[in-house]
């Protein structure tokens, strides 16, 4: 296995609500795909270093200390070198598209501003693309004001404040700055106007104070404020002006484990993750991000037919999810093949997206505007559905490629969409035939009671008849179904404790998955895990659990998927799902340690 050049938790993430760059701490962007998250990419050295494409800005200084930092309550970053002999740093953005005078709406670019700090600094830059997944070198040519890159299906244009160079399959430059002095770059579309040092400094302040200006709505003022604003920050990069979608991650085929196959795209709209992410916002006060997602969502629901009233995910823009395919011409991260894009699960039946999508819509209507007529008729015909497959086997939400078995998780969300859909139709006094839906709630309830607990324990377990646990039990209590204090709980969460955590590492599970290889702890479950805690009374062993979690993060408060045994970053980045359950702790917490402040968004 080799060691990766930048590893996974070395990286910043910038973006412009359509698409998103990772920037490595040495000044080096490895991963961006254009023009939407979801489309190939165009810089990918991040699982591939040298072939994958890369946009490197390198200062000449001797051993230099690397910092990054975001500009505080924005998404615009800041990497920096300093050493003895001089420091520089870089502004990365890419233009906000509310506030950009460059890139309108059906325009993007990156920015990139280089500033020599400190004494006289010499800097190398290679701007090299790869596109189509780097399956394409571009031909490179003068421009009118920089460098052109043209592939089959796209054109993009680099501009400079300082002479570029063309080589095969490159842009470079070298050149030198006095204390003080900048250059800067910018890519962008092939019709980009080249701008100058003024509109460049605007640029970057318009896309400032725009992030300030959206981050000013946050509602929430606990003692973990700085860590859940930017929680939310990264939260907004994964969300979609154009169509209002909430991709999972902002990457694909970061392994899960090194050198092993666990490797998937996550850059599509999950059912679960996206509806989550609306509960987090919600939470901090975001309310026009859960009503963009409601109505893509509702789409969704209305375009779907009876069999499949809606599928686990969606491509961003609301189409089906692509298929999985494997690209073996890139040799991964940390060689940890098969590169894939497109991800299989679309596929396969996970019956608790039911659950978390009425939730997300019982809260937005609770709190946003009232369903519609025929949206009421919709949910109403996924409910006909859940009471119809709630007893069937499937994937779980682990996406588990084993055969289809009876998982506690989809059982507890099938009866949360019963449970939510009641609770909806009398809120609003919508027409519903409650009896039946009570009923068939009810006995999904005796279900999980009688058939769900381990048989010399007595608490509960992943699956129907087995004695495995499963940290995604650890929903139980956050979707009120057992109250968090109930003897068989505690006794539930006191077994993931002594079998699924160490040292506020959480394992999802210890049972075979169908896959090759281990799997790191998922940082997701470190936070759902705090809840509980909380939820039980026992806020020390909470708030330890959280500075834990918070410690696993990256430097600038970034959680990837999962960890390794050392607590290294693992999977794709940043993962939607844990910074949500971090802003879902952190509130609840909040909430029990303080229990005279009333925050303004109640569960």
């Amino acid at each position: 296995m080799a060691e990766p050049r930048r590893t996974i938790g070395e990286h910043g993430i910038i973006g412009n609500l359509e698409t998103a760059a990772l920037v490595a701490s040495d000044g080096t962007i490895d991963y961006l795909c254009w023009p939407a998250l979801d489309s190939p990419s165009i810089f990918a050295d991040l699982l591939d270093a040298g072939s994958g494409g890369a946009f490197s800005i390198t200062p000449e200084l001797e051993n230099p200390r690397h910092l990054q930092l975001y500009i505080p309550d924005t998404n615009v970053l800041l990497t920096s070198w300093t050493a003895e002999n001089g420091s520089a740093e870089i502004v990365d953005l890419m233009p906000h598209p509310k506030a950009s005078a460059l890139a309108g709406p059906d325009a993007r670019c990156l920015i990139r501003r280089v500033t020599a700090t400190r004494g006289t600094v010499t800097f190398t830059v290679t701007c090299a693309p790869r596109f189509d997944y780097a399956r394409e070198v571009p031909e490179v040519s003068r421009a009118d004001g920089g460098v052109s890159f043209k592939g089959r299906d796209i054109s993009l244009k680099l501009c400079s404040s300082v002479p570029l160079a063309c080589e095969t399959g490159a842009a470079t430059t070298h050149f030198t700055l006095e204390a003080k002095q900048s250059a800067w770059f910018i890519l962008g579309e092939e019709t980009l106007a080249c701008p100058d040092d003024e509109a460049i400094a605007k640029e970057i302040a318009a896309t400032t104070a725009a992030w300030r200006s959206w981050l000013s709505q946050a509602t929430y003022k606990g003692r973990w404020r700085e860590q859940v604003l930017r929680s939310a920050l990264a939260l907004k990069l994964l969300t979609s002006a154009r169509h209002g979608s909430i991709a999972a991650a902002a990457t694909f085929s970061l392994p899960e484990a090194t050198g092993a196959g666990r490797n998937w795209d996550y850059r599509a709209t999950w059912i679960r993750d996206a509806s989550f992410t609306v509960y987090a916002f919600m939470r901090l006060g975001f309310i026009e991000e859960a009503e963009h997602f409601r109505h893509w969502a509702g789409q969704r629901v209305m375009a779907a037919d009876v069999d499949h009233p809606i599928r686990i995910m969606y491509a961003l823009d609301g189409s089906e999810a692509a298929d999985e395919q494997e690209l073996p011409h890139l040799k991964g991260y940390a060689d940890s093949r098969p590169v894939r894009i497109g991800n299989a699960a679309h596929a396969q039946s996970q019956l608790d997206i039911f659950g978390e999508l009425m939730d997300s819509v019982y809260l937005s209507n609770k709190y946003g505007r009232a369903i519609s007529h025929e949206g009421w008729q919709h949910i109403s015909g996924i409910v006909e559905y859940v009471m119809q497959h709630w007893q069937e086997a499937d994937a779980g939400i682990w996406e588990m490629r084993t055969q289809p078995r009876h998982f506690l998780h989809s059982r507890l969300m099938c009866w949360v969409a019963l449970d939510r859909a009641i609770r909806l139709a009398k809120k609003r006094s919508l027409p519903a035939p409650l009896v039946v839906w009570a009923e068939c709630r009810d006995a999904i309830s005796a279900d999980i009671w009688e058939n769900f607990r381990h048989p010399e324990h007595g608490y509960f377990v992943q699956e129907r008849g087995g004695t495995e646990l499963d940290a995604a039990l650890l929903m139980m209590p956050l979707v009120r179904f057992v109250s968090a204090t109930d003897p068989v709980w505690l006794k539930t969460l006191d077994a993931i404790g002594e079998q699924l955590c160490d040292d506020g590492l959480i394992y999802r599970y210890r049972n075979a998955d169908g896959l090759e290889g281990g799997e790191g702890a998922f940082t997701t479950c470190t936070f759902w895990y705090a809840e509980c805690l909380a939820r039980a009374g026992r806020l020390d062993e909470a708030q330890l659990v959280i500075a834990k979690g918070l410690a696993y993060g990256n430097t600038l408060g970034l959680f990837s998927e999962e960890l390794d045994k050392r607590g290294l970053p693992l999977g794709n980045f940043p993962q939607a799902l844990t910074h949500l359950a971090f802003i879902s702790a952190a509130f609840f917490t909040d909430r029990l340690l303080d229990p005279g402040h009333q925050p303004l968004w109640q569960p």
